[in-house]
């Protein structure tokens, strides 16, 4: 299993940045992709996930109506577009792959790629 994530960078606040997460090797299990990202001295948070139809997306609460998380099935590849970016999104993000466990209604996150520096300077 392969998550392999890109497109971080430092940016000015309001500037946009797109990352991306190439998959290979997942079980068909994984019914589920997501971004998750975590700064120095604080604990890890839920950014964003799409299912594998790209019909279902939820985001955390800080990056909605900011973030639009995406899948390009041709490529199994999902995509993070950030725009209006805050120094607070400032973080290491992290792709990773879940299935959902329907009886327990919740989603277990088994596999993770390397994350991709963002910096957002104010």
């Amino acid at each position: 299993v392969q998550l392999q994530a890109s497109g971080g960078g430092l940016v000015q606040a309001g500037a946009s940045l797109r990352l991306s997460c190439a998959a290979s090797g997942l079980p068909d299990s994984s019914d589920h992709m997501g971004w998750f990202r975590q700064a120095p001295g604080k604990e890890r948070e839920f950014v964003a996930r799409i299912n594998w139809s790209g019909v279902r997306t939820d985001y955390g609460g800080p990056v909605r109506g900011r973030f639009t998380i995406s899948r390009d099935r041709a490529q199994n590849t999902v995509h993070l577009q950030m725009n209006s970016l805050k120094p607070e999104d400032t973080a290491t993000y992290f792709c990773a792959a879940a299935r959902y466990r329907r009886s327990y209604q919740t989603y277990e996150w088994h596999h993770w790629g390397r994350g991709t520096q963002v910096t957002v300077s104010s």
